[in-house]
């Protein structure tokens, strides 16, 4: 299990690699939901999302043999753009493995930012491949299951704790609308996030819960729990980013053990969550951030009068033509 001692440490070695996103509270989401928000802007991090923080932490700890080598990655969109732009700025060789159905403007990051990619059928053969990868010499960045990647992810949980005021974590400068937080929502794809974020509030402000999100479609950690360990599921949400084929036994034990329960919404909720997050919160996401929304519904249906909640917006690689037609086949306005 990550400690808040590991999560303080990544957050220590990736400081001036990455940005000290914003928190703040939001009258717009406050309004849509009926209680208030407070929003961690992950949206605004380097590579536009949090995978920059795991990416990161795992980089500065290898030998350099290991540097000299090269590293690969399994990733669904976000995880591949920060490996390749991190690995970039430390000069690492890095190899990107990604499903063809994976966004065309994630794989156009990647090799803009100067990574080899390597393109599979489908999520079972990129993990796979990155296997092979690794047995012939490159060190493996794994998504979720390493225990670097999950500190580096935790620090989202640190500076979201670090940053609400009064909250007793240390006087942080963020804002929160109707005092303390009593309910996080973080998305899930192999755990990762959910585990690092849960791990800190849990040392910080242990009185919170904390609540993960899937959609269908992609609910490797849903079906996790239901049976009792990590196993592997049918993949066919358009969430790509949340589209793990399974998660670990990593990730599925500190979510077993730290988080409240794992949500499951729809992809017509998380494309029209994007919209909401737009006309509300003023704040461009991608599904994978825009599923928080219908979920804290079930939050706020849950737990009744008194919550206050807290958002981790993930990230924003969606373009407006993904979600233009997502909107589209959805029938959403």
């Amino acid at each position: 299990m990550i400690g808040i001692g590991e999560i303080q440490d990544a957050a220590e070695r990736i400081a001036g690699h990455v940005v000290r996103t914003p928190t703040v509270a939001s009258p717009g989401l406050s309004a849509l939901l009926g209680a208030p928000v407070t929003a961690k802007l992950e949206v605004l991090q380097r590579t536009g999302s949090f995978k920059a923080r795991g990416a990161t932490a795992k980089l500065l700890t290898l030998t350099e043999a290991e540097r000299a080598a090269g590293v690969v990655a399994v990733s669904g969109g976000n995880h591949g753009i920060a490996l390749a732009h991190m690995a970039a700025a430390l000069h690492i060789k890095a190899t990107v493995v990604m499903s063809r159905s994976a966004p065309r403007r994630a794989a156009d990051l990647v090799e803009a930012a100067g990574a080899s990619l390597r393109l599979t059928d489908g999520m079972a053969e990129a993990f796979a491949l990155a296997e092979r990868l690794r047995s012939e010499g490159l060190t493996l960045v794994h998504p979720f299951d390493d225990p670097w990647v999950i500190a580096g992810q935790g620090t989202v949980g640190l500076e979201f704790a670090e940053d609400l005021p009064n909250s007793g974590a240390t006087a942080g400068s963020g804002a929160t609308a109707g005092g303390a937080l009593t309910d996080v929502l973080v998305s899930i794809g192999g755990g990762g996030l959910v585990a690092g974020v849960a791990a800190a509030f849990r040392a910080l402000l242990p009185g919170v819960r904390v609540w993960g999100v899937e959609t269908v479609g992609a609910t490797a950690m849903a079906d996790a729990l239901t049976a009792g360990g990590p196993v592997t599921v049918p993949l066919s949400s358009v969430v790509t980013t949340l589209s793990a084929p399974s998660v670990s036994r990593l990730t599925y034990d500190h979510v077993a053990s730290l988080v409240e329960d794992v949500l499951v919404v729809s992809d017509a909720e998380a494309v029209q969550g994007v919209l909401d997050f737009a006309e509300h919160g003023k704040v461009w996401t991608e599904p994978a951030a825009g599923c928080l929304l219908p979920a804290a519904r079930q939050v706020l249906a849950r737990v009744g009068d008194g919550a206050r909640l807290g958002l981790v917006v993930c990230g924003g690689n969606a373009t407006t033509a993904d979600i233009t037609e997502w909107a589209r086949r959805f029938e959403l306005r």
